[in-house]
């Protein structure tokens, strides 16, 4: 053997006889997780990983549409913070996510594995269809054995593989003493394959393998149609905790120390800087600063802190520097409540009963009662142990719901088509179902109803040198007012005044010198002027009257008239947010919505609509903050924007994919006729049944007979479910 070496320098005897130094290990990149509740197509996911990939430090950036998610490797000593405000100057919204909690939510495997085992049965059933062609065409004897013997070669690991999660799911239910639509499938499946290996062995002169496989390739394509009609099942409990800060700055002695969140203890001081998330509950002790609850509350407008305010984990900090005393920590936190919230809708939900399931009750019991009627008849008549086996189980593979089983995905497919065309997406299984039975639509306002930005109502009331006086100090804030009021005045071509001596003070607003006179931008009381019931930003020039420049929440394209139509057919419309009164009663009357509830708490939210259930309606929920993750998954079905976070598409049913409102009517619509056309095709499988089963209690259902009467059904149901496209 030729060992060959690495040239190496040349290197002194004493080097050479001293001990190596032990190689040191190179540092791990950072793997940061960001959320983009902003991104909506290609030219974004373009924009933020140039973006991204331009920063220092970072080696890679992928976004992902779907989750609207980036995913970011970069140098240790990187940070989110670092690049989250570079993403904001890009004009996009990003917060940290922790990747350690998203780490089981990111892996399709159960599409995969489906896809594998489709592929399985179906490479297998052609090959055994094959040889079944010559057994049809008349060999015999000898020939007609070798053909069963490797058909059965072939079937027999197939089957193992590929029909595993028909023998898992009929295992469960049998396990807890019930019956699903999977019991009589994999009871057809053994019964075929016993059959075929004892007329096998016998030199017998019909079998069913052929029938076996085609039977699992039908019935395994309608599950993964039914996997692909929705996102990938990820728990909305998982999100909020990963929305949670993963890391904090905690002060000890006065310096800032960054450490894990858990490690934070009930009684630390922790440091807040302007744009961070509050990792704990707790009290403000020192500094002030604006608050954005609206992810949390549904308020749109910042809130003023100062020292003894009370904040909640998941706020955003966003003017000035703040220190907190941690009075809530890890799984004591609001933040954590609430997740726990939302876990215990999501197991309430988990009880509804699919039209499948339903239809599973009443037919499997009959198609094992059939068969075994068949067997013991056949016994009694020919005392022919092999004859009354062989029509029990040609019984069990005619009855077998192969049209059953394809009744549901296929037309679950077919709608969603419909509807992703219209701009929606269904994630969930039964979604289109649980839509058909709607009878109350419960909205949220900020970000659903309303863009969530704030609009500027009242330029043209203002004169040229003031909007000039108001542009120049609202450049200099980040304030949500400012920056809206900034936006319309620049649109309008006003250009700023030349201001000296600007700078922006947390929590009241902006001010500087304008020509010699103090001029200021911010709250009302700070200004000296009276806050009304608008919304509004107030300017004082000097001692002159302050002047207000108000603002409302715009509309989403389409709001009205979806109100209008759901309203127009017979469904009650609600409005629940956690936003101030006036803002809510002013949006109810312009929507036409009489009922109406304001400064709603997310648990308050939840309880409305578990109240709503609990009277017999079913509601549709509609929303996008985290204040709605608990009330999205308590309702009988749910519906939240592409722009939501995370947490809120996670808890939903379907998710709005375009600004638009007007879909979700429509989907109403398109959801009752679905179940129409499900209910059809059960009715459909049945004809095929009641035409089929005679023919093999009867005797005369040869293998061949059983595999024509199972694709015949299964085509016709897939073309009544196309009819919804």
């Amino acid at each position: 053997m030729t060992v060959q070496l690495r040239p190496s320098a040349a290197a002194c005897p004493g080097c050479i006889a001293a001990p190596a130094e032990p190689a040191r290990e190179m540092p791990r990149e950072a793997q940061i997780a960001l959320s983009l509740p902003g991104i909506h197509c290609s030219g974004c996911i373009a924009t933020v990983e140039r973006v991204l990939n331009a920063q220092p430090g970072v080696t890679n950036a992928r976004v992902n549409l779907t989750l609207k998610r980036a995913m970011v490797q970069a140098a240790p000593d990187t940070r989110a913070a670092d690049l989250i405000p570079v993403l904001e100057q890009a004009g996009y919204e990003a917060h940290e996510l922790d990747p350690g909690a998203l780490s089981a939510t990111t892996n399709d495997r159960a599409g995969r594995d489906l896809l594998m085992r489709l592929a399985v049965a179906g490479f297998a059933s052609m090959n055994v269809m094959l040889l079944s062609v010559s057994v049809w065409s008349g060999a015999e004897d000898a020939t007609r054995d070798m053909f069963h013997w490797i058909s059965a070669a072939i079937t027999l690991p197939a089957i193992a593989f590929s029909a595993q999660p028909f023998f898992l799911n009929a295992w469960s239910a049998l396990r807890v003493r019930r019956l699903n639509m999977d019991v009589p499938i994999v009871l057809a499946i053994l019964l075929a394959l016993i059959t075929s290996l004892w007329e096998t062995s016998l030199s017998g002169e019909h079998a069913y393998f052929d029938a076996a496989l085609t039977l699992t390739f039908f019935l395994l394509a309608g599950r993964y149609l039914d996997y692909r009609t929705r996102a990938v099942a990820r728990s909305a409990a998982e999100e909020l905790a990963a929305l949670e800060v993963p890391r904090a700055l905690r002060l000890e002695d006065g310096e800032e120390r960054e450490i894990a969140v858990s490690d934070l203890r009930v009684g630390d001081l922790v440091r807040v800087r302007p744009g961070g998330r509050m990792p704990v509950d707790g009290e403000i002790t020192q500094g002030r600063s604006e608050l954005d609850r609206s992810l949390l509350t549904g308020e749109t407008l910042p809130v003023y802190a100062e020292p003894g305010t009370i904040v909640s984990a998941g706020e955003v900090n966003l003017t000035g520097p703040l220190t907190i005393r941690a009075s809530a920590v890890g799984q004591d936190t609001s933040l954590h409540r609430m997740a726990d919230l939302v876990a215990i809708a999501e197991s309430g939900r988990s009880r509804y009963t699919s039209l499948a399931d339903s239809a599973a009750k009443l037919y499997a019991p009959g198609v094992h009662i059939l068969s075994a009627l068949s067997f013991l008849g056949w016994l009694l008549y020919s005392g022919d142990m092999r004859t009354a086996l062989n029509i029990a189980a040609a019984v069990l593979i005619i009855t077998c719901p192969c049209a059953l089983g394809l009744a549901v995905p296929a037309v679950t497919t077919a709608a969603s088509g419909r509807l992703f065309r219209k701009g929606m997406l269904i994630k969930h299984a039964t979604a289109l179902e649980r839509l058909a039975e709607v009878d109350t639509v419960v909205f949220d306002k900020t970000g659903t109803l309303t863009a969530g930005t704030p609009e500027l109502t009242n330029l043209g009331d203002h004169s040229r040198a003031d909007l000039e006086i108001a542009l120049a100090l609202a450049e200099g804030s980040s304030h949500p007012l400012s920056r809206a009021l900034a936006r319309a005045a620049q649109e309008a071509g006003i250009k700023p005044a030349a201001l000296s001596d600007l700078k922006e003070i947390p929590g009241f607003g902006t001010e500087a010198l304008c020509r010699g006179r103090r001029v200021r931008l911010g709250r009302a009381a700070w200004v000296g002027a009276e806050q009304g019931d608008q919304t509004a930003a107030w300017l004082a020039v000097g001692d002159a009257e302050p002047l207000a420049f108000t603002f409302t929440d715009a509309l989403r394209p389409g709001a009205e008239q979806a109100v209008a139509a759901l309203q127009a057919s017979g469904k009650r419309v609600l409005l629940i947010s956690g936003d101030t009164t006036p803002a809510v009663r002013a949006l109810a009357t312009r929507l036409g919505i009489s009922d109406w509830i304001a400064e709603a708490l997310p648990q308050d939210k939840a309880a409305r609509v578990q109240a709503l259930t609990d009277e017999g309606r079913k509601v549709l929920m509609v929303g996008d903050g985290l204040n709605d993750t608990a009330a999205l998954a308590a309702a009988h079905v749910s519906i939240s924007p592409a722009s939501a976070l995370d947490a809120a598409r996670v808890a939903s049913d379907i998710v709005l994919l375009g600004h638009d409102l007007g879909p979700i009517a429509d989907a109403c619509e398109t959801a009752r006729k679905a179940t129409k056309r499900i209910r059809e095709n059960f009715q459909i499988a049945t004809v095929y049944n009641v035409i089929a089963v005679p023919l093999a209690v009867a005797g005369l259902a040869t293998p061949l007979i059983a595999a024509l009467a199972m694709s015949t059904s299964s085509i016709t149901v897939s073309l009544n479910a196309l009819r919804l496209r």
